[in-house]
């Protein structure tokens, strides 16, 4: 069966379809932290952030339900919904984030932010770090580390070496923060002589694609002093580590002490419906308009603010914030336990944590990893890995992920390294 759906996905979607595991796992439904395949194998999901409040949360399918059995339709004609979701969505920034541009993907969302900064400074001038995803459109794609866009990055896209735990910028991790922001006044500084100018610099305030190393709060104070003092923008992408993932705050920007003018976020925000949003004070909101005449026909329809309204009201009424923080330090100190050569750090934070596997030299182990994702899935324990060497596992449930969820993951993942040389 696997080998004819693969065939029919060349021969209908394109070579090169990406899927995760060597054998692929068909998946036919989804139930909370749980997924089953088409021959009825149960697995635990420690990898999807999409289903935010849970595979097929009920309260959100039927919230999506009601919403298309009675109107959808674009922003151009009025609807309450917008407002209403805009209203709350809002009321969990500071204040200085007061409008909201809604789309449907994260993608969008910061391909928006990134003009948005153009649009207020006047300026081209792009930073982003070298280890870094942000999305798929023409613009955004330039920021990726995995794949150079064809003819190479545009000449306004700087990338910076992003931050590290195991081997920090600047050989320690008290100087690591300083040497992050050098890196970027640099980078400030060649954008403006090459007559480009620096409107924005966008990163995700977790540095989740970079592995999430362990950084202290205030790590990007010097930073944000460089771009305030440059006149430009700071953009958090908060796709990944938002919506209270972290456990100890609702977004990863307020965690690690930053205060952005732009915020994106995305997957999450829908439970699987397709939506996503940048937030933005006002008068940045109002150039960006006045600069593109911006219109997205799907962006904040009445379903899609019905599927996010939902989420909100699920993720406070649950308490699966606070559950984020309970489980995740749990998770974390059984982690912790775990005996490996290559085991380099265990970190995370709430919900999105992970080992780093490295020798003793400190040199990354991706094939390692990767054969630990392979036989965890053997497991029906379904996690991946991420970071600049793809070297640390990924493990980032749904929200309702329990202690009992934890203990599974951890006892298969002690049963797999106590099997894997080192």
């Amino acid at each position: 069966m696997h080998h004819r759906l693969r065939q029919r996905r060349d021969r209908l979607l394109g070579p090169n379809m990406t899927t995760f595991y060597k054998d692929p796992v068909h998946i036919v439904r989804g139930e909370g932290v749980w997924l089953w395949d088409a021959d009825g194998r149960r697995f635990l999901d420690c990898y999807n952030n999409v289903p935010h409040v849970g595979h097929c949360h009920p309260r959100v399918v039927e919230a999506i339900t009601r919403q298309a059995r009675t109107l959808n339709t674009h922003t151009r004609y009025l609807h309450e919904d917008i407002l209403d979701y805009a209203e709350r969505l809002t009321g969990t920034f500071s204040k200085n984030l007061d409008s909201v541009v809604m789309v449907c993907t994260g993608s969008e969302a910061n391909d928006i932010a990134l003009r948005m900064g153009q649009a207020i400074t006047g300026k081209t001038g792009i930073i982003a770090t070298d280890g870094t995803y942000h999305g798929n459109t023409a613009l955004v794609s330039q920021l990726s580390a995995k794949k150079p866009p064809v003819g190479g990055h545009a000449p306004y896209v700087v990338r910076v070496p992003s931050p590290d735990s195991l081997r920090p910028l600047g050989g320690s991790a008290e100087s690591q923060a300083q040497t992050f922001a050098g890196h970027v006044t640099a980078a400030i500084d060649w954008l403006e002589s090459q007559g480009h100018g620096f409107s924005s610099l966008i990163l995700c305030p977790y540095f989740a694609n970079e592995g999430f190393p362990s950084l202290q709060r205030g790590f990007l104070e010097p930073t944000a002093e460089a771009v305030r003092r440059a006149g430009g923008l700071l953009i958090a992408d908060e796709v990944q580590p938002g919506f209270g993932r972290l456990g100890s705050h609702f977004w990863g920007h307020e965690r690690i002490g930053a205060s952005p003018d732009i915020v994106t976020v995305g997957k999450p925000m829908g439970n699987g419906h397709p939506v996503a949003a940048v937030i933005a004070r006002r008068e940045i909101t109002a150039a960006f308009r006045n600069a593109y005449g911006y219109f997205n026909t799907f962006g904040g329809n009445p379903v899609s603010c019905a599927a996010a309204m939902a989420v909100l009201q699920v993720l406070e009424e649950e308490q699966l914030v606070e559950n984020a923080r309970d489980v995740g330090s749990y998770a974390l100190e059984r982690l912790r336990e775990l005996k490996h050569p290559f085991i380099g750090e265990v970190r995370g934070a709430g919900l999105f944590f992970g080992i780093e596997f490295a020798d003793e030299g400190l040199r990354p182990q991706p094939e390692f990893t990767n054969g630990v994702v392979e036989a965890m899935k053997d497991r029906g324990i379904l996690l991946n890995r991420l970071g600049r060497d793809y070297s640390c596992l990924k493990i980032r449930p749904p929200m309702p992920f329990r202690r009992e969820h934890a203990d599974m993951l951890v006892e298969a993942l002690a049963d797999v390294l106590e099997k894997a040389p080192g």
